[in-house]
This record gives structure tokens, C-alpha cells and sequence, in this order.
């Protein structure tokens, strides 16, 4: 029998209205003390009435202390739902893409909560945020192999959501094999190299598919600039779709060898050229230049990665933007994009 987890009154509203989670401020502590639940237990969430309201899975120590997995109280998250969930979460990605190249799990959307997986056609990365789908790794391999029965399937778990839950990091493949650490994908008619082991999160943004579908429409014998460029998202398909020239700015050096593998893989290398080194530098040294674009891509990492770096992030993105614009020739377009949640 599941513990239960009592709110305090009127705090049920949320969840009652599709939320699904509990914050540690409100719990009625003084009935259903929160020193008595261990990080990955799964509890009955209850009203102040006592009305049972679902399942969550928890993390006393967060302020984010449960996450819903079911608004049935009878319903655990175990083996047999989990590979339910990838079913479903598959068929409906299955409706939208063409290739098996899509986030196939958003976590809570998808009923999962702290569980992210990325499929690169026979590959299948997962990342695991939490505490309670730490428990239950090896049941979401078990799962995905009956699901999907991809040919390697890669454990990325690293991050800072780990460091926070407290638990460790690792990366590893725990079946089958990759070429040069990296999956191939085709988004947008373009192919890429996505390096899973050594690369960002992942190892490739699913999130900006459409925003670059829309832009590869409007790059026909176009100048690009693609500033934070990682594996070239962006610039590699811009070129692709008939930009006359892009060039990509990124600090990282393995990034830019990445860019340049994805260019080559499209034919388009002769139109790419990289820039190395610091945006806000690189940008201010191409206006001194007297570079200008017809389009500019900025799609910085997170400038407030928490609540009290809103100032000097909001700061640094009006910059970094004003900088671009500058770089526009008349009737240009920039693409500015925020990955921060605060």
C-alpha cells in the first residue's frame, strides 16, 4: 500500500486544472510529514479533504517535490506502464515525421516524468533526470528494446537536473555500438552526424525542427550567420536549402569540426565557413570587418539558467541581439532564440 502525500486546503486547485506538480510548500506537513518519504518513492496524492487526486513520483529535498505519473491512486509507475507510455508516445511522433528522427519522450507530457529519449533512426539516446526513473533504468531499457528494438541505445545521463536530484554522472552505451561516438539523423531533408557521447544534451536539438523548416523556406541566395552554431543546426541546412553563403560562429572547436563533417555530408562545405571563438567577440570583429548578412541565427545557451541571474541574463541577450542587427543589410531578418526558463 502507497504512502500518502495530504496538500493543504485549496491547494488541490492546480492539479484539479491539469498541473501535475506538487509543490513541497504545499503539503500539510504537520499530517504527512515530507522527512518521511525517500527520493524516488511513489505516493498517493491526497487532498485536504482526503480525496485521493493521483500517483506522483518524489523528491522530498526539491521544491518540485512530487511529479504526477497517474490520476488514478491504484496506478504505479512500473515495467508494464512504462512500456505502455512508449507505445503511445511513439505512435504519435510516428504521425508527424517522415524519418525515426524525433524526441520520442518529453517526460511529464508523456506520462514519464524526468525521463527525455531522443531516436536517431536505430539509435536511441535516454536521459534520465530523476531520482525515481534512476530506480527504474534498467525497466526503460528493458522497455525501449520491446518498443522499438533499436540497434544501440545510449544512456546520457549527465547534466546539471542529475547534480540536483544528486545523483551521479555517466554516459554509456549499454547496447550495441556507434561509429565515431555519433548517430546519423535527417531532419528537414538535411543530414547530420549527432555526437551522443561527447556532444550537448543529447546530442542534437529536436526542439528547433519547424523554426528551421520555416527558415530553410527563406534562405534561397541568402548571406546566414549561424552565432552559437554547435553542430549546425541551422547554418548546415540553411546551405543546404540554397543560402549562397553561411557562415557559423561557435566557441568550441569540436563543434566547428562538426559542423564542417555535417557540411561535407550534404556536399555544401565550399559554402561554410567557421568562425571560432567568444559570440559576443567574434560578432563585434565581423562588424568591424564590415561583414553584413541577409539573415542572422542567435540561439545562445541559457543566459539565466537561475531565477537570480534574470538581470545580467536579459542584459546579455539584449546584446548579444543588438550586436546581430547590426549585422543585417537593409530588409534582413534575424532568428533569435531563448532556451532559458526563468
Amino acid at each position: 500500500m502507497l504512502t500518502s502525500l495530504r496538500l493543504k486546503p485549496k491547494t488541490e486547485r492546480r492539479l484539479k486544472s491539469g498541473h501535475l506538480w506538487v509543490y513541497s510548500n504545499e503539503v500539510d506537513t504537520a499530517q504527512t510529514p515530507l522527512k518521511n518519504i525517500t527520493a524516488g518513492e511513489q505516493v498517493v496524492i491526497e487532498a485536504a479533504s482526503g480525496k485521493p487526486l493521483g500517483v506522483a513520483v518524489m523528491n522530498p529535498d526539491q521544491l518540485i517535490c512530487g511529479r504526477l505519473i497517474s490520476r488514478s491512486p491504484s496506478q504505479l509507475l512500473d515495467a508494464s506502464l512504462i512500456v505502455h507510455r512508449l507505445q503511445v508516445a511513439l505512435s504519435s511522433r510516428e504521425l508527424w515525421y517522415p524519418h525515426q528522427c524525433y524526441r520520442w519522450v518529453y517526460g511529464d507530457s508523456d506520462g514519464l516524468p524526468g525521463l527525455v529519449i531522443d531516436r536517431f533512426g536505430d539509435v536511441a539516446v535516454i536521459q534520465i533526470s530523476s531520482v525515481a526513473m534512476e530506480m527504474l533504468r534498467d525497466d526503460i531499457i528493458d522497455a525501449v528494446h520491446k518498443v522499438a528494438s533499436p540497434a544501440t541505445i545510449v544512456l546520457k545521463n549527465d547534466g546539471k537536473l542529475r547534480a540536483v536530484e544528486g545523483l551521479d554522472e555517466y554516459v554509456d552505451i549499454v547496447h550495441g555500438q556507434l561509429e565515431d561516438d555519433c548517430a546519423p539523423l535527417i531532419e528537414n531533408e538535411t543530414r547530420f552526424m549527432a555526437p551522443v557521447i561527447h556532444g550537448q544534451k543529447t546530442g542534437w536539438f529536436y526542439d528547433h525542427r519547424e523554426n528551421r523548416a520555416q527558415l530553410n523556406r527563406l534562405v534561397k541566395g541568402k548571406r546566414v550567420l549561424d552565432v552559437f552554431s554547435y553542430v549546425g543546426g541551422w547554418g548546415v541546412q540553411a546551405a543546404n536549402h540554397g543560402a549562397s553563403e553561411v557562415h557559423c560562429v561557435d566557441a568550441s572547436a569540436q563543434a566547428l569540426d562538426w559542423v564542417e563533417e555535417n557540411a561535407a555530408l550534404n556536399g555544401v562545405e565550399d559554402k561554410l565557413h567557421c568562425w571560432e571563438g567568444d559570440a559576443f567577440a567574434a560578432l563585434k570583429q565581423l562588424r568591424d570587418n564590415g561583414e553584413r548578412f541577409d539573415i542572422v541565427v542567435v540561439d545562445p545557451p541559457a543566459f539565466i539558467p537561475r531565477r537570480k541571474d534574470v538581470k545580467a541574463g536579459e542584459q546579455a541577450y539584449k546584446r548579444i541581439n543588438q550586436i546581430a542587427m547590426r549585422l543585417l543589410n537593409r530588409d534582413g531578418m534575424i532568428v533569435a532564440g531563448s532556451c532559458s526558463m526563468h
